[in-house]
This record gives C-alpha cells, structure tokens and sequence, in this order.
C-alpha cells in the first residue's frame, strides 16, 4: 500500500498499525494494516513533535519570567530567603586565564560553540526539507490532502522553525540563556527523533513491519541522518560550558569532569590523559593531578552541607542520616534511577541468550524481532548496564570522599564548642588507651595502637608507610618524671596529674573521624538492599516464571529452605575470626613492644608489638632465642585458627555454590518430570545465569546488612556527639540566660584579670566527671574573694596536686562551667591584645619547629633569635640536622618531654599576646634547663611588661621572679594570696616545702656531667628536616627473590610437586565446571544424574586443591614470620639505631598480616580465575576455532588495559593514603589541643588548614576512585562486544546446535566477565605483594655473629664476676673513629666499680662494648673465659645492666620481672624485698605495689626510682655475677636513693662484681675502686683514696669542684678504712 501525506492511508492509523503489528502474527497485521477507522489528529505520532514544542514553550517562558529580578525579589520575600534574590543570574563561562573574553570563550570555548553551529544549520536543514516535503506532497496530492494531515505538517515545521529559534539563541545570547535554550531545543529534537526512530527505523529490525514514511524516499533518510546528529551526536559528544559554582570565585584550573561530554563522562575519556601520563612516568605526583572541581572544595562542601547538618544551623534536632539525604538528596535521585537501569541491563545476557536460542531451535517460526537485535543487545545491554552501575559508583565514591570531607570537618567544627572535661572510666566508651590518630606516621608508634586496624585489608600499598625517626635526645619518661623535682610521691603525683584530663572525649572524639567515618562510608549502598536486590529478585522470578512456568517457584523454596545453612556458617565464622583477632593480637602487641623490654608470658594484644619495642633489651639480657620461641608459639596459636577460618570458608563457599544448583537441579526436574515439559537448550542456558543473579543477590543481602547496621551505629554516636556532648558556656544559651538571672554580671574594667564570687565545675551537672588530678572525684573550683592578678607582672599559681590549679587557669578562659555565687561575682581576661596558653601537657602540632613556635604569625628573625635563646632551644636545635626546620611528627614524637615544653613555651613567648597563661612549663625540665628558663626567659626583655600567670610546682625555682603569688588549698579554694613572703607566712606547708626543694636543688648541681650550657651549639651537617627516613620503594611489579621467598616456602622441601598437584586440580575442578554446563545443555533433559556426578567431582577437586594450597600458604607464613622475626632480633645494633621502629613494627604486623590473608587470598585467586579464564576460552575455540584470534586479541587488549590502569593506580593510591594521613593527623594534633587553640583564638585559623588537607585528600581520592571506573567500562565493553561477535558468529556464520551455541554462548559471557576481575585481582596481587617486597629487604639485613656449637662455655661459667679487660678499642661503625682506645683494667670478683666522667668520655660506650653490642677490639675475659668466644645470647644474659630509665612492659609485675615464667612468687617477693619496694610503702598503701600491680607500657605509671628498683629486683632474680647500673639522675628522691645504694651494697651476693656509671660523686666514693675515663681512655683507675691523694689527678679536681666537697673527702676515707680494717 503507498504510503504518502494522504489521510486515508497511513497518517491517521500509523499509531494502531505500529502498536498492534509488533504483538501480532503477519496475517493480523495484514488485516490490521488493511482497517480504515476514523481516528483523530491527536493520536497520530508525527503530532507528538508539535505537542513537546508546546510544552517546551510554556515552560520556557515560565523560567524566563522567573529569571527577572522582579519576580526573584518578590519570591525571596515570599520565602523568606535572601540567598534567592541573589541566585539565578546569568553567568558566564570561564575561559583559560589569558583567553580574550570573546563571545566564543563566554559561551565555553570554539568546540562547543561549533556544535552549536551545526545544530543551528542542522535544524536550519530539517525546516527546510520539513517544507520542501510539504510543498511536494501538496502539489502531488491535490484535494486528497485532508485537514488532519496538513496540520500535522504545519505542527512539523513550527517544531522545526521553534528549534531553528532557540538553536540561534542558544549561539548568539550570554550562557545562561544559551544553556537554558539548549536544553529545550535537545529535548524538543529527541521527542522528534523518536517519533522517527519509533516509525522507520524500529520497523527495520523485525521481519513483520516496514518504514511508515519510505514513500519520502531519500528526503525520510536526510531527515533521519539530520535529526540523529542533531538531537543524539551533538548533545551526547558536545562538551559543556565551565560555569562556575560561585561566579565571584572561578576554578584558576578547571577540572576535566566539569567540562566533559556525556559520552565522555559516560566512558570516562576525561580521565586519558591522567591515565597515560601516569603510565609514562616512573611515578605520578599528586601536583600532576586532575584540579579539584568546584563542588568538591571543603569550603563549597562546608556551605553547602552546613545547613543541613550543623547544630546550630539546624533548629530542631534530627538524626544526622535525614541532614545526609537532604544534602544529597539530588544523587540518591540519581542513584535509584541507575540502580534500576542496572537492573534491567543485567538481564540483557539472559534475554538475548533465549531469543538467539529460540530463534536457532524453532528456526525463526512466528518470530518478530531479527537475531541481529538480540545480538546487538548482548553488547548493548551490558554496556548499558555497566555504564549504569559505573556511574552510580563515580557518584557513590564521589560522596563518599565528600562526606568523609564534610563530617571531619563537622566534628572538628562542634569540637571547637565542647568543653573539654574528663570521663570516669565507666563512661560507655570505645576509645583505646591512645588518643593518637592512627595514621601512616604513627600508627605503630602509638602506644597501644591496634596495627591492624590502619589498612582494612591488613596490609597498605606503596607509600603508605610513613615512618618516624627517633631522634631523641633524652628520654621522655625521664623528663617526665622529673618534673618537679625529687621526690617519689610528687613524681607518682605529678604523673597521675599529666595524663589528659580528656582522654576519653579525645579518643572517642578520633574514633569518630577514623573508625566511625569508615563504618559510615562502608555502609553507603543502603540502596541495594533497599532497592536493588528487591527490584532484581522480583525481575528474575518473573523471568523464570515466563520460561519455566511454576517450576520457578519450587526452586525459590528450595533456595529459601536451603539458605539458613551458610547463614550457620557464617557465624562459626564469624566466631573463629573473632577468636583468630585475638590471637593476632596476642602475638602483635608482644612483637610491638619489643623495642623497650620484657615480654609477658600471657599478653591481651601484640608480642611483635612488644618485641620490637623493647628489642635492644631483649639483646641486652640475651633473650633472642626465648623471645623467638614465644613468637613462634603465638603464631602457631594464630596459624591454628588461621587454618580453622579457611576451612570454615571453604565449606561455606561449597554450600553457597551448590545451593544454585540444587535449587536449578528442582526446578529443572519439576520441569520435566513433573509439568512434563521439554528442557531446550534456550531455557537452560538463560535461566541458569538467572539463578546465578538470584543467588548474588540473596548473597548481597546477607553480606551488605552488617556494614549498613555498623553504619548506622556509628552514624546514631555522631548524632550524639552533635546533639549531647556537653558545650562550652559560651556556646550554651540557657547556661548564660540562667547564669544572668541568678545574678547579673557585674560591671568590670577592661584590664583586669580575675575572678571574684564565682564557682567553676568541670561539667554542667558535676555527671561523675573528674578533676585533672589523681583523686576521682568531683571537683569544683570556689574563689569566694576578689582574686586580682597583677598586670605586667610575673604571677605565681601554687598548691598541691589536684588543689586547683590548672582549673583556675581554665576558669579564666571559659572553659569551667562558670557558677556566679554571689552579687559581685565576675570572671575577666581581657583578650583584646591577645592571650596565649602553654598547656601542662605540651601540646605540638606535626610541623617543623619552626612553624610550632609561630603559630600562624608573621616570621621576625631578631624576635624569633631571642625566643629561642631564651627557651634554651638554641643547643637542641643544633644537634637536629635541619634545625628548627626538623618535623616533629605526631604529637611531638621526635622530641623529648623536655623540648616539646620549651617549645610550647616557645610559642607563648613569641606571639604578640599581652597575657601569658604557663602551666606548669618547668615540670618537664630538668633543674639546669629550668634554671636558665627561669633567668633568661621570665627575667628577660620578652616578657617584660607582659602579665604572666604561672602555674608551678617547683616554687624554689620560680621564687625569684614571682611578684604576686595564689596559693590553692586542697579544697579547690584559696589559701593565700600576695607577695611571696606573705603567703609563706600564712602557709607554713607550702614553706617546709620550699625549704626542702632548695636543698635538693644546692644537690643535683653538684652532678659530675652536667650538660652542656643550653645555648651551646653544636656544629652538625644539615638536612632538609624530612620526618620520614627515605625507604627503597620498589617500582614495577613485584620482584622475583621476594616472590620466591613466598613460593618456595609454601611447597616446603617439594615445591615443584606442590604447584603441579594444586594446578592440576584446579584445571580438573575447572574442567569439570566447564562439563557440567555443556553436559545441562545438550543432555539435560534424559541425564541429570550425569550432571550432579560431574558436579560432585569438581567440588571434590577443588576442595583437595584449596586444602593443599591452604597448608602450603600456612606453611609460608609460618617459615617467613619465623625467619623475619630471627633477622630482626640478630640485627645489630648500628642497624637498630638507624631504622625506625615503626617500621620494624609494620614489618612484623601489617605486612605478615596481609601475606597470611590479602597476599593468600589473592594469589589463589588470580590462579583459579586464570585457569578458568583458560577453560572457557578452550571450551569456545573447540566449538568455534576461528575466534581464537579475537579471543587473544581482546585478552591482550584487556592485559594492557589493566597494565596502564595498574601503573597509575598504584601512584593515585600511594597519593591518596599519604594525602589521608595529615588530615587525620591535623585533625588528632587539633582536638589534642582544642584548649589551647582556643586560648590563642586561633580556630579560623585551624579550620583553613583544614580545608587545605581535606581538599588535597579528596583530590587524589577523587582521582583514584574514577581511575576504577576508567579500566571497569572499558573492559566490561570489551567482554560484551567479544560476546556479541562470538553470537553473530554462532548465528549467522556456523550451523551449530543451539545447545552448543547456548554453550559457547555461556562460555564466552563467563569468559568476558572474568577479564576484569582478573586485571583487579592481579593488581591487588601486585599491591600486597609490596609487603612481600618489604619483608624481603628485613630479611636480608647486617646480622650480629651467630649461635654455634662452640660458643657454649662449661654449665658452672661464669662462677664469679672477675673481669679483666685488656687493650679494649671500640667503635660504632666499621669504618668510624674509635670512641675507646685500648684500654686495659682488672676487676676482681665481688668488688664495686664506679666508672665517672665528663659528658662523651666514654662511659656509654664501655658498657656496649663489654656487651659486644658494638665493633670491638681487643680482649674482654668474663671468668676467665673470652667474651668473643662465647656466643651472645650466653655472654648478655649472664650480664645484667640496669639503665637510667629501665623500660618495662604493660602488663603485671611479675610479667616484668620474670618474663619467661620461671620463678616461683617467693622467689619474686625476695628480689623485690631485697631490692627496697618494701621500704617504700607501707602494708596498709591502698596503692602499694605488688606481683599483680599493672605496669603501663614503658613502666610510665611509676616514678623512674621505682623503675630502678624494679630492675635492680630482676637484676637480683637473674643472679648474675656482674652487673652494671647506669646511677639514674636527679629524678630520684633522696628516700629512693639511698634504698637502691643501701640494697647495692648489702643484698646482692659477695662475688657479684657491680659496675656503676655514676652522676653524682656520693654513690661511688665508697666503691672499692673507681675508674676515671677521659675522651675513650682511662685517666686513672685505683681506689677512692688513692686517686684523692694525687693532687693532679681528675677524680681530686672533679671532688674539688663540687659543693659538697668535705663529705666526699671523708666518704673515701671511711671506705678507705673499712676496706683496710676487712
């Protein structure tokens, strides 16, 4: 029949004959088609053009109109929102900065102002022929050409002529109105492109329709190819124009993804030249990076989420998840319309699969659609459907970045508003024992870190790694000990005081951005289980119902019935994964304490920890091969549940394999032998990948509501932090209102500082929190009289631990809930020239020093010089490579207590503020630093004129500067205040005290090596003051020696016998998968039996493989754990001390981590999908061996894609995680010190620092998520075309059967789906290899000499502690300057030794050297047996030495003291007796020590003499005949000192010879000899008497110069004569 413009042919019923001809047989459609009905205009398709060009119109019009500023003017009003009269004006695109602002540039550059151009012209064409058409049609019709039809082409050419309109405007009018005009003329083409497409062009594909307009002949297909390039290309490859997020602040550099295509944002072609720049360089650095996009900068991010987040911004309270939607309501949109579209694609295969097979089994009977439509659709559908679910990620992973962006900042924000106050230890909390950040800087430094907690997978990738180097110069603990000075109580005080009142807040206030934030982003696809899985199971049980009739539900029971038993398993799993934790941990914390000493025998958390923390004590007592035995042990215990867990999953892996198939096996045989169907091959093959589909989801479910659940947990305690946590006064309206109705404030003068009348508690209700001191309870402050420091001056703040002190200090700056208590009541710092606070526990950010002491103000070199000199800093930053340029890492880790309270100090001093607030600075000082502080500093021309309040306990000290002294009472009121001298009257303590303090101070300046003055310098070579101590990185892939150390040692003495049984049944396994569905295909219908036997016999295979390979993998992880741990212990010192140990620790935790489970899992895995990837691709080249060759095409396609894409993830990932940890680490160093930012005003300060690291995080996370996308599309892409073609094969190009064909098909869909899984798990492969990589460089490190057999000395050595040295020379390095020179000296059994000398004589030295922990030379004889034929381990651990600050471990003290449990309690209790911890305390102490007393890790609970007397009590329990004490410091009290001389003298046995490195003059001059060292040789060397009786000599000199010079004279004469008299 013609088809022409006339209206009774075709144009009134086009509709119905299109409709009903796609449904119906041929000979209805010819009936249909032959119908002539009256039908009205407006049913007719080619109207529908003219209908969009009216609505298009109308709402057009509309946004113009709202686009006046009139009308916006009037709207905000209506609203009430101000921000809207501001929005909505046109903007302009922003060019390149250099560009012309030409029109072209305004409109987004030449390339899309030249499509725009050809969409002008193409419209202009359309109109045209739309007319021409017109023209032809009524010269040739004539009458017949009715109403109803020319209306139909006026309403063609008015859509035209309405497109060829906003074309124009869309290229000559400003942007705004540009975009807005291409928006409608895109959509008004697309309705008419479709109307075409749905009438000509779909007809093509079916063998029943023909085009309804082909009576136009050529003008039909012009119009067509017009419409297709006008309303498809130029809108699908057109870039967009770079509008700016705000129009007053453009991107300098635009980021690619705001500019791209739809096709390229589609296929992420963007993202090309970042991929092959990267691919070309050894390695991408993060300023190579794609810009970040507007939308993504913290500061955008912040406003545009703030107002649906932020407490004080959001009036009502709400759980924070109902603020997220708001915020990202649009995407969620987004998301659920994708998820769908995902939906659909995924069932393209199945579909596409069952017609091709349909067709091939009924030979095309009664079919409408043409084969090449099906198979076009196997390679659409799934690009479609990845191009969905990629998109979906782009978007989820782009909110994810944002969100961890938004709720760091949220939390950081809110925690400025807090009051920081402490918890008692029943608060429910889930902060560990450290509060510091867990980040690549200190994760394993931390104290108490869970190592394994820093990479979910238990091992990082390249870079992450970044380690700290210990450059301390004096030990923390020791300081800290020392703040006070002497006395042991005070120091147990002081201790107990300095612990962070906050703890608890501070690390649960962490948790939330580290643990909190990852349960939170690990949770984001709630849509799936919501939407995605409901949506796929409902499609795939009416898809089975369609094929498979009522059968389907059978086997949905069965799969229900059968699901609860790998639900049963999983939680065994779960139960022994727990259990596998715990011994994990066991064996980490003894490995990460292992470099500071004694390993507990039963330990909650880590033995590597341990170990490597304490190592060098470990080496010092001799204890490598019982260490080693007791690592080993653990990690037998770990490998046992590692074994146990494997197999577990193994079982569950079976379970969720067969169930598909059983639930198949029942539907199949309802099927048949029940319904009494026929199984073809077209309903085999299809439903089988839809029970694969429903099996994914079900599994999807049950794997993706734990992590939603543990989200929303963490999303109900951020909730609560915004919504409960306690606030400041300042920010807690009803706390000010309240306070003013009680009593109003009184009227006060601008400059004074002070408080009168007024109560300060350190929470709003007094809810159990504590006081910052020792005694836990509540603590309020009262000052019930004027309290009125004095300007300009030096004003001193005393009392007893936990009197107040610190509180008052907090009071004045507002940090105290403030209770007025009377009508005068008033608390006053005037901040208007600024404040500045020196917190009690120093407070450092991870910056240079340099940068600490500034503080965000201007650099002034003179002030900068004296501040410095006046903070004692000059000496210590020269012995730093780099100076005050040097990192201090996380919270000060490079420096001691020490220097991080004089920078803090430092900083006070520096800044313009006119009042000081110093808290108790001098505590961490030692007498000689604090002493020139207290004269340079507080006496100098820095602080003159300045108000400083000084909290201190060491009034001797800071007496002399003191003009107006507060002294606080016990009961948090003031006892005195006034000058010095008014106030010691009053308080007669506080004067026995002082007294007492200046006696003990007159004492410690008569130490014999007193360090040098702190403003010498010391000439040292510069470095660049980089923290991290470059690493070898390996670049490329994983080398072949640390890939053999694994390989090798999993096949045990048998490897090439290993490999070859678990490949061979894997291939069996695999083959035997490949048999079943061939066999399901062609014979399923007669034998079932056949195929549940071949399923049973792959199973079977590969259970053997995975249990061969799973020994194999523990057998490797047990040799490579046993063989690092040996290296790391039998490494020298030298080696020790230039080598992190963080780094030792990660070694030995992360990185044994990731090789007993991401490095097994992934090489196992990358073996089974190769060998499967190889089955299937035989299996299609035996039924088709032609496609060989595109089979290793698309393969080696595939391979370099996943090449190029590995090369650049590896750089963006190493970017990201060392981009991720100074934001945490800014973050942690933050609410560390929020008191302090506070103090200072700095919070705006903090919080563009913040933004600056969020925004340089997200740009590399941004990169790295969407370099997934990049490599994912593409190869999913090219699986799908290699189906396609494979299928157009099948069909048009062989005769095969459609059971093969359904097989092939199979075969080749599995084939191409495994490509990409197979390049992301070799590239996961190739990421956990590194730890691989790193182990192997531990495992090749200098050795100390090893055990043999001759290096044992006879059972009864040593039997006395004689020692005789002859021509000693020692140096650190081989090639390095001696730092002894043949030195030659005699002990005799049983006498006392003290070894004195100035600063660098040697005395260090000799002790290593007797230990052979450095390069000797010369002969040492321990009782008569050289030390140098004797094997280490024998020789140290018949040696004792007792440190100056002994290291001991958490856990008990019987734990420390006998680490190896092999003494019995009495034994214990004796040394510990004889030792002197009992005549410290008394029995009735409620807080005396004994065997059970918990020891925090370093012993820092305890004072450093307890210390000493605890190692002097293992000293004992070791019975060694020879013993060296390093005399600890002024830090020990004159009580404990005398103890430790007193059991030195008096409880060890009478041949134990005793070496003693002594400080202080009185504990050696009664020592039966003394050795006087000078620069590495022996001055003198006799005894006390003798070596005073030389007038030349330098032990005289050294007595001379002392104080305390007559009593050390008659000392040495009482020793003399008690000798002579013995």
């Amino acid at each position: 029949m013609d088809a022409s413009w006339r209206a009774q042919t075709w144009l009134q019923y086009s509709q119905v004959v299109l409709d009903k001809a796609v449904f119906t047989s041929p000979s209805l459609y010819m009936r249909v088609n032959q119908v002539i009905l009256p039908h009205k205009l407006w049913t007719n398709t080619l109207a529908y053009p003219a209908y969009a060009t009216a609505a298009s119109a109308v709402f057009l019009t509309v946004q113009l109109v709202s686009r006046v500023p009139l009308v916006k003017r009037f709207y905000s009003k209506l609203v009430g929102s101000e921000d809207l009269a501001k929005t909505g004006e046109d903007v302009e695109s922003v060019g390149h900065p250099g560009d012309c602002p030409s029109h072209i540039s305004r409109l987004g550059g030449p390339v899309i102002f030249g499509f725009k151009i050809a969409r002008l012209l193409s419209t202009f064409a359309l109109l045209a022929l739309s007319i021409a058409t017109v023209a032809v049609k009524g010269a040739t019709d004539g009458e017949e050409y009715s109403s109803n039809s020319r209306w139909v082409a006026f309403g063609l050419i008015a859509a035209y002529t309405y497109a060829s309109l906003l074309a124009f405007v869309s290229v000559v009018s400003n942007l705004g109105v540009s975009n807005l005009a291409s928006y409608h003329v895109a959509f008004q083409l697309l309705v008419t492109w479709s109307v075409y497409f749905y009438r000509d062009v779909w007809p093509l594909a079916t063998f029943t329709l023909q085009p309804l307009d082909v009576a136009e002949g050529a003008l039909l297909w012009g119009k067509v190819a017009l419409l297709t390039f006008a309303a498809i290309v130029v809108p699908i490859f057109s870039p967009r124009a770079y509008i700016p997020l705000n129009p007053k602040d453009p991107m300098p550099q635009v980021n690619p993804e705001q500019t791209a295509s739809l096709f390229s944002m589609s296929f992420y072609t963007f993202l090309d030249g970042i991929i092959f720049k990267a691919y070309r360089m050894p390695h991408l650095p993060w300023e190579e990076l794609p810009p970040l996009a507007d939308y993504d900068y913290a500061k955008n991010l912040v406003a545009r989420s703030f107002p649906h987040l932020d407490p004080f911004r959001v009036f009502k309270k709400q759980h924070i998840f109902f603020g997220l939607m708001r915020v990202f309501r649009t995407e969620y949109l987004l998301l659920a319309v994708l998820l769908l579209i995902r939906v659909a694609a995924t069932f393209a295969s199945p579909i596409g699969i069952y017609q091709l097979l349909d067709y091939l089994e009924t030979d095309g009977m009664n079919t409408v659609v043409r084969p090449w439509v099906w198979i076009s659709w196997l390679f659409l559908g799934p690009v479609l459907g990845s191009m969905a679910i990629q998109y979906y990620v782009f978007n989820t992973t782009r909110m994810l970045v944002q969100t961890e962006g938004i709720i760091t900042q949220l939390v950081f924000d809110h925690s400025l508003r807090i009051r920081m106050k402490s918890e008692s230890s029943q608060s429910p909390t889930t902060s560990r024992a450290s509060t510091a950040v867990h980040t690549p800087d200190n994760a394993s430094v931390t104290e108490g870190v869970n190592v394994d907690d820093e990479s979910p997978s238990g091992c990082n990738g390249n870079g992450s790694e970044d380690e700290t180097v210990h450059a301390r110069t004096e030990s923390t603990a020791s300081t800290a000990a020392a703040k006070k000075g002497l006395d042991a109580k005070k120091t147990d005080e002081k201790l107990a005081a300095s612990s962070p009142a906050s703890g608890n807040l501070i690390g649960r206030i962490n948790n939330l951005v580290t643990t909190d934030l990852t349960n939170l982003v690990e949770g984001r696809d709630f849509l799936f289980v919501g939407l995605y899985a409901p949506a796929q199971i409902i499609v795939a049980i009416v898809f089975l119902y369609e094929i498979l009739g009522w059968s389907a539900f059978v086997g949905m029971v069965a799969m229900i019935l059968l699901f609860p038993i790998p639900g049963y398993v999983a939680s065994m799993i779960q139960g022994v994964q727990t259990e596998k934790m715990k011994k994990t941990d066991a064996r980490v914390q003894d490995v990460t304490e292992s470099k500071s000493i004694v390993l507990p025998a039963q330990v909650s958390r880590s033995d590597c920890v341990i170990a490597m923390n304490v190592i060098r004590m470990i080496k010092l007592f001799g204890w490598e091969p019982k260490v080693a035995d007791q690592l080993a042990s653990k990690r037998d215990d770990e490998l046992k549940y590692i074994r146990k867990y494997k197999i577990l999953e193994l079982i569950n892996g079976n379970i969720n394999y067969v169930i598909p198939v059983v639930t198949m096996v029942a539907t199949f045989v309802t099927y048949t032998v029940i319904m009494g169907k026929e199984l073809t091959a077209s309903r085999v093959f299809s439903s089988m990948s839809v029970f694969d589909v429903l099996r994914d989801q079900l599994h999807m479910v049950f794997s993706m509501l734990p992590p939603i659940i543990q989200a929303k947990v963490s999303l109900d305690r951020v909730t609560e932090f915004l919504q409960e946590t306690e606030l400041l006064d300042n920010f807690s309206e009803k706390d000010v209102i309240s306070a003013e109705l009680v009593v109003p404030q009184r009227t006060i003068q601008n400059d004074v500082i002070g408080i009168s009348q007024a109560a300060f508690t350190w929470s709003n209700d007094n809810d159990g929190s504590l006081t910052p001191g020792p005694n836990r309870r509540n603590f309020t402050l009262r000052i019930e009289e004027d309290v009125i420091f004095k300007r300009g001056k030096v004003n001193l703040i005393v009392g007893p631990t936990g009197s107040g002190k610190t509180s008052l200090l907090m009071a004045l700056l507002g940090e105290l809930h403030y209770i007025p208590t009377g009508p005068e009541s008033f608390v006053s710092l005037p901040r208007a020239a600024g404040v500045a606070y020196a917190a009690q526990e120093s407070w450092v950010q991870n910056e240079t020093i340099r940068d600490n002491i500034l503080f965000g103000a201007p650099y002034d070199e003179e002030r900068y010089k004296k501040v410095i000199y006046q903070c004692a800093l000059k000496r210590d930053l020269s012995l730093f490579d780099a100076g005050d340029m040097t990192e201090v890492g996380e919270k000060g880790l490079t420096l001691s207590g020490g220097q991080k309270a004089r920078i803090t100090l430092a900083r006070a001093v520096y800044s313009s503020a006119d009042i000081l607030l110093l808290d108790d600075v001098l505590a961490a000082l030692d007498v000689h630093t604090s002493r020139w502080i207290v004269d340079n500093c507080f006496k100098g021309d820095l602080l003159r004129g300045r108000t400083v309040l000084l909290v201190t306990h060491n009034v001797a000290m800071a007496s002399p500067v003191a003009e107006f002294v507060v002294s606080l009472g016990t009961d948090g009121r003031i006892a005195s205040q006034g000058t010095l001298s008014k106030v010691l009257a009053k308080d007669k303590k506080l004067s026995e005290e002082l007294a007492e303090e200046r006696e003990e101070l007159k004492k410690m300046e008569n130490e014999v090596d007193q360090p040098a003055e702190p403003d010498e310098e010391v000439t040292l070579p510069k470095g660049d003051g980089k923290l991290i101590v470059a690493e070898e990185i390996a670049e490329g892939h994983i080398s072949w020696p640390a890939l053999r150390l694994y390989l090798s040692s999993m096949g045990g003495g048998h490897s090439f016998m290993f490999w070859l049984s678990f490949i061979g049944f894997l291939v069996i396994c695999e083959t035997m998968g490949v048999l079943q569905t061939y066999w399901l295909g062609y014979w399923a219908q007669h034998y079932l039996t056949i195929y549940v036997a071949l399923l049973v016999i792959g199973v079977t295979f590969y259970c053997v493989s995975f249990l061969l390979y799973l020994f194999g993998a523990l057998r490797s992880s047990r040799t490579i754990h046993k063989t690092l741990v040996q290296s790391v212990l039998s490494s020298t010192l030298r080696w020790l001390d230039k080598t992190p140990t963080s780094r030792i620790i990660t070694r030995c935790t992360q990185d044994i981590q990731c090789v007993d489970g991401p490095l097994a899992n992934n090489l196992t895995w990358v073996i089974e999908i190769t060998v499967a990837m190889l089955m299937k691709f035989i299996a299609v080249i035996t039924f088709s061996p032609i496609f060989s060759i595109p089979g290793a095409i698309v393969s080696a396609i595939g391979g370099l894609c996943g090449q190029i894409y590995m090369k650049a993830q590896l750089s963006v990932k190493r970017e990201m995680s060392n981009a991720r940890a100074p934001v945490l680490g800014h973050f942690g160093a933050a609410i560390a010190g929020l008191t302090s930012i506070r103090a200072y005003g700095a919070q705006d300060q903090f919080r563009k620092e913040s933004y600056r690291r969020i925004d340089r995080y997200i740009r590399a996370g941004r990169t790295y998520y969407n370099l997934n996308r990049w490599v994912s599309i593409r190869i999913e892409a090219l699986g799908a075309l290699f189906a396609a073609c494979l299928a157009a094969y099948l069909v048009y190009g062989s005769h095969a059967r459609a059971a093969n064909t359904g097989f092939s098909l199979n075969m080749a869909v599995g084939f191409s789906s495994m490509i990409l899984w197979w390049i992301r798990i070799l590239n996961e492969f190739e990421v956990s290899g590194n730890s691989l990589e790193r182990i192997q460089q531990y495992v090749t490190i200098e050795q100390e000499a090893k055990s043999t057999v001759d290096g044992v000395p006879p059972a009864y050595w040593p039997a006395s502690g004689s020692l005789s040295v002859e021509k000693l020379s020692a140096r650190y390095t081989p090639d390095g300057p001696q730092v002894l020179h043949e030195i030659s000296f005699d002990v005799k059994a049983g006498e006392r030794v003290g070894i004195v000398g100035r600063t660098g004589s040697g005395k260090s030295s000799l002790t290593l050297a007797l230990l052979r922990l450095i390069f000797t030379e010369g002969k040492v004889y321990y009782d008569g047996i050289a030390t140098d034929s004797v094997n280490l381990d024998v020789l140290r651990s018949n040696i004792t030495i007792i440190p100056q600050v002994p290291e001991l471990l958490s856990g008990t003290l019987r734990q420390n003291l006998d680490p190896f449990t092999q003494y019995d309690d009495a034994v214990l209790n004796d040394a510990l007796r004889a030792a002197g911890l009992f005549s410290l305390q008394d029995e009735t102490d409620e807080g005396r020590i004994t065997l059970e007393s918990p020891i925090s890790s370093g012993g820092s609970n305890l004072s450093v003499g307890q210390r000493q007397i605890l190692a002097l009590a293992r000293a004992i329990v070791r019975q060694s005949k020879l013993l060296i004490l390093d005399e600890a410091t002024s830090a020990i009290d004159y009580e404990t000192d005398t103890i430790i001389q007193n059991s030195l003298r008096k409880e060890l046995g009478k041949d134990v010879t005793i070496l003693t490195i002594a400080h202080r003059l009185q504990t050696i001059m009664d020592a039966d000899k003394i050795l006087v060292l000078d620069a590495g040789n022996i001055a003198e060397f006799g005894s006390p008497s003798e070596l005073l009786d030389n007038e030349k000599g330098m032990l005289r000199a050294l007595v001379d110069e002392s104080g305390d010079k007559d009593s050390l004279y008659a000392m040495a004469k009482v020793a003399a004569s008690s000798g002579s008299s013995g």
